[in-house]
């Protein structure tokens, strides 16, 4: 198979129209990695076929490489050259042996893995993406716990407010979208004040976020 080599600045990334869950978070994910310059070669090859699977729901995507850029969509379309199972919640890290082509999956694992924000850069993003949404707090207040002990974030201002509190690493990958609000929840790592039509409103924003729409 020809593994040749596009400009790494020319990389055009697509997605499907009414694109699936899965594919708005690959895609999005693809371009944080390349807007952060990361991933450089894998971004820039110019052909192969991988298929990402989730690890427990029916999810699947394809990616295709290509010399006009980087396909994404819904399901395996195509005999794939590798295989890639993968934990959604787990910012894709792999639930199983990659299939086929071990260098082109090992290259897209990478890829799907960009640096995220420190958390106060992600908040002020996030918070910069989502305010304008209908029913969005007018302050959120966001609290952790690092090497200086207690710190705190205010963004916004108004009087209705919601709060949202975790480790630095959570909240970095809730506000960058790598992490599921909801997962995290669940997981027990995380502290939320607020009402409950304000929850349904900050997890609409942080799917917004997660899959870019």
């Amino acid at each position: 198979m020809t593994r040749g080599k596009r400009d790494a600045a020319r990389v055009e990334i697509r997605i499907e129209d009414d694109a699936s869950p899965l594919v708005r978070l690959i895609g999005r994910t693809l371009r944080d990695a390349h807007r952060a310059g990361y991933a450089v070669g894998e971004l820039s090859r110019t052909s192969g076929v991988v298929a990402v699977k989730s690890h427990n729901t029916p999810q699947s995507a394809t990616i295709a490489f290509g010399p006009q850029g980087i396909d994404v969509s819904t399901g395996v379309l195509a005999e794939p050259d590798a295989v890639v199972t993968v934990d959604l919640n787990g910012r894709f890290a792999p639930a199983a042996e990659a299939v086929g082509d071990t260098d082109l999956a090992a290259g897209v694992l990478h890829a799907l893995t960009p640096p995220i924000p420190p958390w106060r850069e992600g908040a002020q993003r996030f918070w910069d993406r989502t305010r304008t949404l209908p029913g969005m707090p007018e302050t959120l207040v966001v609290v952790t716990e690092g090497e200086s002990g207690l710190e705190q974030l205010v963004l916004g201002e108004g009087t209705s407010q919601y709060l949202i509190a975790s480790d630095p690493e959570s909240l970095a990958g809730i506000f960058s979208g790598a992490d599921d609000l909801f997962a995290v929840l669940n997981a027990g790592a995380l502290g939320l004040q607020g009402t409950m039509s304000q929850l349904s409103v900050m997890a609409g924003a942080s799917w917004k976020v997660r899959y870019d729409v």
